[in-house]
């Protein structure tokens, strides 16, 4: 089954806990959790203190999306803020390996995310480190953009490294996910899709929900 991450950077934030209790009954399988600083992408969004906040309101697997520079430092306050898994970027700044290991030590899922125009290669000193990889098929930063299909075949390079290596990460997509382009990642070797505004915008996202799930992994 494909795991189903809405991406809460879409929801209505005046009410974050209603937003994350319609995800979890509509069956999606996490909520995707998307942290800016405005260094590292343009926006800023929310950290710690909302994360924590909202955690009440539904048991979900909270996935972190750090696209912050030196997340090391930040860790151990998303890690008490209820965070379930976190991911942090290859291009971010200060030391990336220390960031998975202090996810790790918490005993949280750690996970490493490449931007559209970063090569590959770059992914490949961490793939040992993680359990899953995220792989941005828009510029991280902003909602509502449209599907970049040249990122493809990194999902694709993805899971032939993990065949290789007789590893089996999770390979997860964000970034104009839709009914077409996620049966596309899904079939190049996704198995989670984060979708915000395709699903947010339906007045009953279950449905749109269950269809995904379906979707068989080559």
């Amino acid at each position: 089954m494909t795991i189903i991450s809405p991406s809460m950077l879409s929801a209505d934030f005046s009410k974050l806990g209603e937003e994350l209790k319609r995800i979890t009954d509509a069956g999606a399988d996490w909520a995707h959790l998307d942290v800016m600083d405005g260094m590292f992408v343009p926006n800023i969004t929310f950290g710690p203190p909302v994360i924590k906040a909202i955690r009440r309101h539904s048991d979900i697997v909270f996935d972190a999306h750090l696209m912050i520079q030196d997340p090391a430092r930040y860790i151990d306050a998303f890690a008490d803020a209820g965070c379930d898994r976190i991911t942090v970027h290859c291009e971010a700044e200060g030391d990336i390996h220390d960031a998975i290991s202090k996810i790790r030590a918490r005993g949280l899922v750690p996970g490493i995310s490449i931007n559209p125009e970063t090569d590959v290669s770059m992914l490949e000193p961490y793939l040992p480190e993680v359990d899953m990889v995220l792989v941005m098929t828009v510029h991280p930063g902003f909602g509502g953009q449209s599907f970049i299909h040249e990122c493809v075949p990194k999902i694709s390079h993805v899971r032939a490294w993990c065949e290789e290596n007789g590893r089996d990460l999770d390979i997860s997509v964000d970034g104009g996910v839709n009914p077409e382009t996620g049966r596309i990642c899904v079939d190049a070797g996704a198995n989670i899709l984060v979708a915000g505004s395709s699903l947010f915008k339906l007045p009953d996202m279950g449905p749109t929900i269950a269809e995904w799930k379906g979707y068989g992994r080559n």
